[in-house]
């Protein structure tokens, strides 16, 4: 039977040596429900964005990008995972380094540009309701929302050659730059997580305290520029529901980076930690890309009213 250390280095990365058959199954499964339910959710919002003007917006072409991203690991990454899960320990295509590499950087890749994605949408969000119109005018011209999409590809594949490395980030065999690579994600999505906050929590700041901006509730009537002349004040029920979306999205978004972010600095600075632990924290992480969607479309009228007029018994396009 293979060690601890030499199997957590050839193994899929949610899955343990010493998994009974029972749960690799489970896990295998559950990565097919994320594979199916993700590459659905995204296609769709890419295919809405694309098909109706009135949600061709500044703010949904970097969820766009978000959902591009997420393809790669939902469409890409999870499905070779649930596969490999039903194979045998001693399978050629565990211990091949090529094929690895390649999970680990379509993995990479992926989760990068989403991330990026999510402090983009954030930043362009913070702009638009905190900042004067001519300001987001001037800013988010569309050379420059090209040229930041563009960035966020470029600079994800900067760190996909170190991907490989974290596969061994719970061996305690582990070598150095292992462990650094983890560090340097842990300290990326800390900083990103940072800015994100600042970003919604500003947000959340200026529309309870200000009743002459429009409700963060409806995002996609902020993306409308130039404001109308005068766009009518929320309802202090509305700001306080706006708010607590916005709270919500950084509740799930926290939830799903913030175990990875401590259970790696844990292991760079003290020990590392169990491997269920590990497996938990990669797999809450992963699964954002699966409902990455949802958090962005799931309070917009527009997003729900184009979902309608293509799915059966919907409006027709042109009535919607």
């Amino acid at each position: 039977m293979p060690n601890a250390s030499s199997w957590s280095a050839s193994s899929p990365l949610l899955l343990l040596w010493e998994d009974s058959s029972g749960t690799r199954i489970f896990l295998s499964l559950l990565y097919a429900v994320l594979a199916i339910s993700g590459t659905l959710s995204n296609v769709m919002v890419i295919y809405l964005v694309f098909s109706f003007k009135k949600l061709q917006t500044t703010s949904n072409a970097f969820i766009v990008n978000g959902c591009a991203a997420d393809l790669s690991v939902c469409a890409l990454w999870m499905p070779q995972e649930a596969v490999l899960g039903l194979l045998p320990p001693n399978s050629s295509s565990l211990r091949s380094a090529e094929y690895r590499l390649l999970r680990g950087g379509l993995l990479g890749l992926g989760l990068t540009v989403s991330l990026a994605s999510h402090l983009l949408v954030a930043f362009n969000r913070y702009v638009l309701i905190t900042k004067l119109p001519s300001v987001y005018q001037a800013l988010y011209q569309r050379r420059h929302t090209g040229c930041m999409i563009g960035l966020s590809w470029a600079l994800a594949l900067l760190p996909v050659p170190l991907l490989p490395g974290l596969w061994t980030l719970g061996s305690a065999q582990s070598d150095g730059s292992s462990r650094y690579t983890a560090l340097l994600l842990a300290l990326a999505v800390l900083g990103q997580t940072a800015l994100l906050l600042h970003c919604y929590l500003g947000i959340v700041r200026r529309v309870r305290g200000s009743a002459k901006r429009v409700s963060v509730l409806n995002f996609h009537l902020l993306h409308q520029l130039p404001f109308p002349a005068a766009p009518p004040p929320p309802r202090r029920s509305q700001r306080r529901l706006s708010s607590v979306s916005v709270l919500l999205l950084c509740c799930v978004f926290l939830l799903g980076t913030q175990p990875l972010v401590w259970v790696s600095l844990l292991g760079f600075f003290l020990r590392p930690a169990p491997p269920a632990l590990q497996a938990a924290s990669w797999l809450l992480l992963c699964s954002l890309s699966a409902l990455n969607p949802l958090l962005y479309t799931w309070r917009s009228e527009e997003f729900r009213r184009a979902a309608r007029s293509v799915l059966p018994r919907g409006e027709g396009p042109a009535a919607a």
